[in-house]
This record gives structure tokens, sequence and C-alpha cells, in this order.
């Protein structure tokens, strides 16, 4: 996945409380098993009305936040079910980054594993955010994961808690997948022994070992 360290974007305000997960991405779409081609669908039935047409109140169909990688939303966004295709759907919208004084634990876990930084900030610090949000195109919030700051428009920096194991995979790109492969030497070494004492046993690949 896509490393995160230093994110400087438009910022669109959500304010509504108990966002669930069928809001994010409705159940109807949830057929696939692929990452791309959900945000389109993000927010379905907030942002289109029963005969497709756009909502022009809903932000995100809004000038120029149809291009925000920061949302900023209230308390237990990402509540409900716990479909990753959530995360999927607001990453392959373009959103990087979700602000918000809480949210759903496995949701929040789910971003993580899909290069979301979730930033929990108190309510008061969240409104405040998005009346700098308000300001559109002048209202460029910036996200630095290195130095765990929220820098508003003014300058202001604000300080945030992330897990010091979460915030090196981000900054690093790695999901799953990625932290087995930073042991494939010693994967591949296993399994050349365990090859060569148990030959009678099946041989099981790292992925992409077929290129190799």
């Amino acid at each position: 996945m896509d490393k995160f360290t230093t994110l400087s974007a438009l910022a669109a305000p959500l304010p509504e409380a108990n966002i669930d997960t069928d809001k994010i991405i409705p159940a109807r779409f949830l057929k696939t098993t692929k990452r791309t081609g959900l945000g389109v669908h993000a927010f379905d039935g907030m942002r289109y009305n029963e005969d497709g047409s756009e909502k022009p109140d809903f932000v995100l169909n809004q000038e120029p936040f149809r291009h925000a990688e920061i949302l900023i939303t209230h308390e237990n966004f990402g509540c409900g079910s716990s479909r990753e295709h959530a995360p999927w759907a607001l990453l392959d919208f373009g959103i990087r980054c979700v602000i918000a004084p809480s949210f759903a634990d496995i949701f929040h876990n789910n971003c993580f594993k899909n290069g979301i930084l979730p930033i929990r900030l108190p309510r008061a610090i969240c409104d405040a955010l998005m009346e700098d949000a308000r300001l559109g195109a002048n209202g460029r919030v910036t996200v630095d994961l290195a130095r765990q700051v929220v820098i508003r428009p003014d300058g202001e920096e604000i300080p945030f808690e992330i897990d010091p194991f979460r915030k090196h995979l981000l900054l690093e790109g790695l999901d799953d997948i990625g932290q087995t492969l930073q042991h494939e030497k010693a994967i591949d070494t296993y399994e050349a022994q365990r090859a060569e004492e148990k030959p009678w046993l099946p041989r099981i690949d790292m992925p992409g070992a077929a290129s190799r």
C-alpha cells in the first residue's frame, strides 16, 4: 500500500455522528472483492437521489470538496458491520485521512490495514477544523504523521496520539502482506531447509514467488 508521511490537502466537513459502514458503502455494492471501483458509491445514499442524480447539498458533491483527501466528522464514525469495503470505498474516492472524536474499533483497525490514517481529536477541535474546511481551497489542512500533528491553515499545530507500531506501518506503507514479505529471506531459507529434510511435504510459496 502507499506510504503515508505528510498530507497537505483539502478537508471536507461532514458534521454528523454515528455514520455507519452501510452509509459509507451500502451492502448492495459488496459483491466485489476488488479494492478499486467503489469510490463512486461511497456515501451512495447520502450523495445520490433515487434517480441517480447528485444531491447538491451533500459536501462531497460540492466544489472543491469533490477533491478532498481528508474527511472531518463526528463521533463513532464507521460503526455498524465490519465490512472492509468501507475503507476501500473511502480510499478509492481519494480519502487518506479521517479525523473524528471516535471511531468504531473494527473500522479503525481496517483503516490502518488499507493506508488510511484515522485520527482521534476532541469534538471541539473537530468542529474548529470543520470551520477551517469551510474556507474551501483556502482551508487546506496538513497532517504530519512523523511529527504527529495536524496543522491548521493559520499554522496552529494540534498533536494527536497513535500507536507506535501502526505509525511505523503507515510510514513504511506496510499492510499484512508487506509485513510478512519483510521476512522473505528467512522464510525462503526455512522452506529450502524444509524441502531438503522433508521432501514429501508440499512447498508453500510466498506471494509473487512464481515471478522470482
